[in-house]
């Protein structure tokens, strides 16, 4: 049986501004790519968050049929969120330990929906260190990023 693996990574330019997510859906057998794909896109007017959200919440809903994967980003905030805080929000019904309304909860509950029809592990890795697989994540969310970026006037 394949592994599934997704690493994921969001891009913003300004915080808030243009930013991009993207994705690298990878299927292997043991060392061995059997298949791979790219997903990315992005948004006018967002923050590097929402765009790190993004690009977990594409990997798992472009997915067909509930699956076994590993999702690799290199936000804390995901990882940290989805595993821990998320508990908390929803029995508090979406409110921080401070009763505050959860920040992108629109984006958590699109994620918390996603992640129930599949075996989800979560991994952490840091970001712009040399890991090849995030280091074309963060190139696919530049890309998404792209048209969403004011042109440069000629000098």
């Amino acid at each position: 049986m394949p592994e599934l693996f997704a690493y994921t990574d969001g891009a913003c330019s300004g915080n808030p501004g243009p930013g991009g997510w993207g994705v690298l859906l990878r299927a292997k057998n043991g060392d061995r790519v059997l298949k791979e794909r790219e997903l990315n896109g992005g948004e006018a007017e967002t923050t590097n968050n929402r765009m790190e959200l993004l690009a977990a919440i594409s990997a798992l809903e472009t997915l067909e049929r509930p699956s076994k994967i590993t999702i690799v980003t290199d936000s804390a905030y995901v990882k940290n969120g989805v595993t821990g805080w998320i508990f908390g929000w929803k029995r508090n019904g979406w409110k921080t330990s401070n009763k505050k309304p959860v920040k992108n909860v629109d984006l958590w509950q699109r994620l918390d929906e996603a992640q129930e029809r599949h075996d989800v592990t979560w991994e952490w890795v840091k970001g712009h260190a040399g890991h090849p697989e995030n280091e074309k994540a963060d190139e696919l969310a530049r890309a998404g990023m792209a048209p969403f970026k004011p042109k440069k006037a000629p000098a």
